[in-house]
């Protein structure tokens, strides 16, 4: 990738703060599939497709999977087929990924990609997260606006802004990017046939993150002792909440605490977890001796569609918690920053039983 600035430039003046066009950002970018591919990909009941069209003026959403003969049915312009996730499907997108790693795995959502024919898009519209968008073949109209007024047009399936006005359009071209920051309304536009990738990166909002964490935390805390009142006296109305007992479990849910590793330990799981149309396949049974040979000749990667962070002595791999012995540590640590460790020979004990495990699971693969 190509910035016109240092990654730390960039994070300092516009992450999270202002949008920014960068031309050629990808110098004689070469698309990682072709429509007829995704549309392929579509077809697959693993992968999360969306089919937009806008007719007589109306609105309409589908969602996969298609039947291939969808595609044959399609008018010639003003829709978009949307695939997520394409780099649990692609090597070559998780390699233009790590292009990105100059912004923590543990922000990084997915790789959306679109196809549109002249006039698709998906209507004026904002995100709750921070998202590239890099051309690929083709043009795109892209206009964007800060407006606060979030009307939306009534009774259409997605949320698209009714009073959309424009403050700044760009026409991309193959390999340039656009970044925008969350909460700026955007709408892009085909200009002829073209594809987008979204590297979107998650923004989760504070009510879900506490929701999650509430959940978390009734698996992980247990609170001792029973609700007492050996002082109870005679009640006046004997169907009122007494102050006395409010205050009594007041007290009781204030022994509910948690520390920094708590909240570590949350985290590194809610942001692996696999989303729910995620599957993963076990290689052929391979015994312990024979794991750690192919693993001194070949090394391991992790699946495209497995996801890992770390944090102290705690390893996350797909909503799984481990700790592990400091000898282990710097080597699962890269195997989670570059998705991959080079040959292995003599591993640490540690070291041979997680990756056999995670093996045996599917989670990571020989190269």
């Amino acid at each position: 990738m190509k910035l016109t600035m240092t990654p730390q430039q960039f994070l300092s003046e516009y992450w999270q703060k202002k949008p920014l066009l960068i031309r050629q950002a990808f110098p004689d970018f070469d698309d990682l599939l072709t429509s007829n591919e995704l549309a392929g990909l579509a077809c697959e009941e693993d992968a999360q497709s969306r089919l937009v069209l806008k007719q007589r003026g109306q609105w309409k959403l589908e969602t996969g999977p298609f039947a291939e003969s969808r595609f044959t049915k399609l008018p010639k312009k003003d829709w978009t087929l949307l695939v997520q996730g394409i780099n649990h499907f692609v090597p070559e997108a998780m390699d233009l990924l790590q292009q990105f790693n100059f912004i923590p795995s543990a922000r990084l959502d997915d790789l959306m990609v679109s196809y549109a024919p002249d006039g698709g898009g998906v209507g004026p519209h904002f995100d709750s997260y921070d998202v590239f968008l890099l051309q690929g073949q083709g043009q795109r109209l892209w206009r964007i606006s800060e407006q606060t007024d979030r009307t939306l047009v009534k009774d259409a399936p997605l949320k698209i802004l009714q009073n959309f006005q424009t403050q700044q359009e760009w026409l991309l071209e193959p390999g340039d990017m656009l970044y925008l920051p969350p909460q700026y309304a955007h709408w892009g536009i085909a200009v002829g046939e073209c594809m987008t990738y979204s590297i979107g990166f998650r923004a989760p909002a504070a009510q879900e993150l506490v929701t999650e964490f509430l959940g978390f935390l009734q698996e992980h805390v247990q609170l001792q002792g029973l609700y007492e009142d050996p002082d109870l006296q005679i009640p006046m109305h004997p169907a009122e909440i007494s102050a006395q007992m409010v205050g009594k479990v007041a007290t009781m849910f204030k022994a509910i605490a948690w520390q920094n590793q708590d909240v570590a330990h949350f985290l590194g799981q809610y942001l692996t977890e696999p989303k729910t149309h995620i599957l993963f396949t076990s290689p052929r049974r391979l015994s312990f001796d024979k794991f750690c040979a192919r693993l001194a000749l070949e090394g391991v990667c992790l699946a495209l569609t497995s996801q890992m962070l770390f944090y102290g002595d705690m390893v996350f791999i797909n909503g799984e918690c481990v700790e592990v012995e400091l000898v282990a540590q710097p080597l699962l640590q890269q195997l989670a920053n570059a998705r991959f460790l080079p040959p292995i020979k003599t591993p640490s004990d540690d070291l041979a039983r997680f990756l056999y495990q995670w093996y045996q699971a599917g989670y990571v693969l020989f190269r």
